[in-house]
């Protein structure tokens, strides 16, 4: 049986980190930018699981159970704002209500 080295698993954690930053920085769609925010809390869960795998612990388990109930929460807050968002301006693009004036 062959064993995957640490360095697997955070050039993966890095891969898919950078996947999820180049999506919040040029999507302007709050849907996508809600996806590139999961994703890099995915590769911060990898990342967790790894080196606790790596220590012999289960503390990076326990800490990516507490990151994907903070994911949860944070995806149904922000599923709100975006339905609050396409009731009041017809369109889910974060540039037109970050331009909005109080």
């Amino acid at each position: 049986m062959s064993v995957v080295g640490i360095e697997y698993y955070v050039l993966l954690s890095a891969a898919v980190f950078t996947i999820g930053m180049f999506g919040v920085l040029t999507r302007r769609n709050a849907l996508m930018f809600l996806m590139s925010v999961e994703l890099m809390l995915n590769a911060a869960n990898i990342n967790l699981v790894a080196f606790a795998l790596l220590h012999g612990t289960l503390s990076g388990q326990v800490f990516a159970l507490f990151v994907m109930a903070l994911a949860a929460a944070e995806v149904a807050v922000g599923i709100g704002i975006i339905l609050s968002l396409r009731r009041t301006h017809g369109s889910i693009d974060v540039k037109q209500a970050a331009s909005m004036r109080w």
